[in-house]
């Protein structure tokens, strides 16, 4: 299988590697990244000499997020149906399809991950980040709330509430603290660090695994997370309906640039907004 947009590899026995591979665009996420992201999953999910994924970017960042300047329902993926919030229920399918995925998959953030970047690494399993890494959804300052809306799980109720109502940005270190990342380790140190989770995480047979990783999520399930984020992307579609989100959807590109709180990591733009 060949791409164009990530890069696959095995850096150790039983791990495949996939590297979102724009990193002059910022890694931001486009529908032909997407496709071929949840391509490569699916394939490391049949392959019997593999038993975890990790996914990470290329460049200064792991991602800014989605790529506004591409058409997002363009050749997706998969189906959705269509009408009002159809890109929110798509994207947020797209993401699900991770859980359902029989193998642990593991991100690794470096630099930034903003907006649908971090709904990407909200759906993996675990989530490994480098403590100076900037992580946050900017875009509820003038869009909308998350299409995939995983805080009040993650975080908790006041921790979601204040990104929510902020937009603010949280280093890795506080990402960590709050429960959005397993742990937070210096950069330099977080690759060797995330593969040796992952190497103990491929100790596991693929048999047993999936039942434990499935555990874990039907137990999530039972609480009403898989409803609410459903019920959660209507509520993204609803807020492009009123009187500031439609005068800021003329020209959204430049109003999320306008409210991004630019990281530290180099040049940071937000969902496909390089500077």
């Amino acid at each position: 299988m060949s791409f164009e947009l990530i890069l696959v590899d095995d850096p150790a026995p039983h791990i495949r590697r996939i590297t979102l591979n724009r990193p002059e665009k910022r890694n931001a996420i486009s529908t032909p990244m997407r496709k071929e992201l949840l391509a490569a999953l699916q394939a490391a999910d049949v392959d019997d000499d593999v038993r975890v994924s990790v996914i990470r970017g290329a460049g200064p960042c792991f991602s800014s997020g989605y790529d506004l300047s591409d058409s997002l329902m363009e050749d997706p993926p998969h189906y959705t149906a269509g009408g009002d919030g159809q890109w929110s229920r798509h994207v947020t399918d797209s993401w699900l399809a991770i859980w359902e995925l029989a193998k642990p998959v593991i991100a690794q953030i470096h630099g930034y991950a903003l907006a649908g970047a971090s709904e990407l690494a909200a759906a993996c399993d675990l989530v490994y980040v480098a403590d100076n890494a900037d992580i946050g959804h900017p875009v509820v300052r003038v869009l909308s709330p998350p299409d995939f809306n995983y805080h009040p799980w993650l975080v908790g109720f006041r921790n979601a509430m204040e990104m929510m109502l902020t937009g603010d940005s949280y280093s890795g270190a506080e990402a960590a603290a709050m429960g959005f990342a397993n742990r937070a380790y210096p950069e330099a140190e977080l690759e060797e660090r995330v593969l040796d989770m992952a190497r103990r995480v491929a100790r596991v047979p693929s048999d047993l695994q999936q039942i434990n990783k499935r555990s874990v999520h039907r137990g999530m399930e039972a609480m009403g997370t898989r409803n609410a984020i459903r019920t959660m992307s209507e509520y993204q579609a609803l807020a492009g309906n009123v009187a500031s989100v439609q005068e800021f959807k003329q020209r959204a590109l430049e109003s999320i640039k306008s409210v991004v709180d630019r990281p530290a990591a180099a040049g940071a733009g937000a969902d496909g907004a390089e500077s």
